[in-house]
């Protein structure tokens, strides 16, 4: 079964923003395991708390990403 794991900043991707981003990760499974694979791909979109992440040792926060994204 075909599984990917998306952890975002939460508030930063719209509903429909989620959902483009299960349907092309289940397009692009498909594409590369054959059909077969659709009906048991598996995306998972988590939303990690404002500040719950950093990079390079820097806690990140949704206002320094510029806050909700979503849609672009």
């Amino acid at each position: 079964m075909p599984f990917a794991h998306f952890q975002v900043p939460a508030g930063t991707l719209t509903p429909e923003d989620k959902k483009k981003l299960i349907e092309r990760t289940t397009d692009l499974y498909a594409e590369i395991y054959g059909e077969r694979a659709r009906p048991t791909t598996v995306v998972l979109v988590d939303e990690v708390p404002d500040g719950g992440w950093g990079v390079a040792g820097k806690v990140l926060t949704a206002a320094m990403l510029g806050g909700a994204v979503g849609g672009d």
